[in-house]
């Protein structure tokens, strides 16, 4: 089928999250801090995990890659709604807009691999710990991160497959802060219906089976954990708490907004804030910074950074 490029729309207006100009400059301020905080936690958190020795493990390797994949979440469309929130005309590009919706996914389905890995990690680790450093070695823990990376890869080009084809001649607000498949895909001048449910439940069926299976999981786990001994309990507890609390976290918002594309609810855009601001944010504190080991580990870089400093300084 042929198209008339000459009306083709060559960029999308950002809706953002409100039209009140009195927010705009609050909303600078405070997402700045957050995306400012989200990036030096777990920045933080990953150099911690590289360089201190007592921390190469294969959890603090899943760990660190999540924090790894948050920062990049993060930043995908948080400067630019930061950016946006100074200028008048919000307008993104559409190839700007399609790298969004592909690096969306890319991450979206990278972190959805990892918090099965991590999970599988703590399951080995409670029910089979004398094999735990055999089964989870350094070898299948990159293939497991790599394996997160190449299901995010196809899965971010299946949802682009079609999208990048479709005609865009009339409607060209999107009314989010960023370019949201579903909310693109309804911009498009053909009856796109079938098509937006086949692509976009996709994800949401995905996301919301991988959450039944992640619980099932975790119940096994913490079935697994009431045979232990107190201490290894609690500890393995703790930890599992924290895992599921991600996971909860990160899938939540999105099984509520694609098992639904093209539902429109008032709260799908806080929502969208939640999951691709605040949850990269409260990841590293829920699953990384509670955990005692960390902590120590994080005292003992600085402490021993700040030495550094003043020998080379009194030298």
């Amino acid at each position: 089928m042929a198209w008339n490029n000459e009306s083709f729309v060559t960029e999308f207006i950002l809706g953002g999250l409100s039209s009140s100009s009195e927010l705009q400059i609050f909303y600078f301020l405070f997402f700045s801090m957050v995306y400012a905080a989200t990036m030096l936690g777990n920045l933080l958190i990953v150099l911690t995990i590289m360089l201190e020795p007592r921390l190469h493990s294969p959890m603090y390797f899943l760990l660190g890659n999540l924090s790894f994949i948050d920062m990049s979440l993060a930043s995908f469309a948080t400067p630019k709604m930061i950016a946006d929130f100074l200028s008048e005309h919000k307008a993104i590009s559409f190839e700007g807009c399609i790298t969004q919706v592909f690096f969306l996914h890319l991450l979206g389905g990278a972190e959805i691999v990892l918090l099965i890995a991590m999970s599988l990690d703590r399951y080995v680790a409670i029910s089979k710990p004398l094999r735990y450093l055999t089964i989870m070695s350094q070898r299948r823990c990159i293939g497991l991160v790599t394996l997160s990376w190449i299901v995010g890869i196809f899965h971010a080009l299946s949802q682009l497959a079609f999208t990048v084809n479709l005609p865009f001649y009339g409607p060209n607000e999107v009314d989010s802060f960023f370019c949201d498949l579903p909310l693109v895909i309804k911009l498009a001048c053909i009856h796109t219906y079938i098509l937006g449910v086949f692509m976009i439940s996709t994800s949401g069926m995905i996301a919301l089976v991988c959450f039944i299976l992640l619980v099932i999981s975790y119940t096994i786990i913490l079935v697994t954990v009431r045979q232990c001994s107190s201490g290894g309990s609690s500890k393995a507890l703790s930890t599992c708490s924290a895992h599921f609390t991600v996971v909860t976290l990160f899938f939540g918002p999105c099984i509520f907004i694609y098992v639904w594309p093209f539902t429109n609810f008032p709260i799908d855009k806080v929502l969208s804030v939640f999951y691709t601001i605040f949850t990269p944010l409260l990841n590293p504190v829920i699953c990384t910074l509670r955990n005692k080991d960390v902590k120590d580990s994080m005292r003992k870089l600085s402490s021993r950074m700040f030495k550094s400093r003043k020998t080379v300084q009194t030298l």
